[in-house]
C-alpha cells in the first residue's frame, strides 16, 4: 500500500522564490548528518545567496533572483 497524503512531504516551487517543504521528511547533509530545519515546514534556498544554505533567508530579494515558480509552458 502508498503512504498516506498527511505523512507524504510535498515541495512546492515559489516563482523568483525558495522550495517549500512541507510533511514528513528529513533534512541531511551530504555527509549524512540531520539539518534541523526548526520546525514542519522549510524554504530550500535556490538562489545560491542564502546566508544558512540550504536554507532559504530571503536573499533572493535583494539579489533580484528570477526562476519559474515550476510551471511549464504546454
Amino acid at each position: 500500500m502508498g503512504r498516506s497524503t498527511e505523512s507524504r512531504a510535498t515541495i512546492t516551487s515559489y516563482e523568483d522564490g525558495p522550495l517549500l517543504v512541507r510533511g514528513d521528511f528529513e533534512l541531511r547533509t551530504q555527509s549524512g548528518e540531520v539539518i534541523d530545519g526548526g520546525r514542519g515546514t522549510v524554504a530550500l534556498c535556490r538562489c545560491g545567496l542564502s546566508a544558512i544554505k540550504p536554507l532559504c533567508d530571503g536573499t533572493h530579494k535583494a539579489g533580484k533572483f528570477h526562476a519559474s515558480g515550476g510551471d511549464r509552458e504546454r
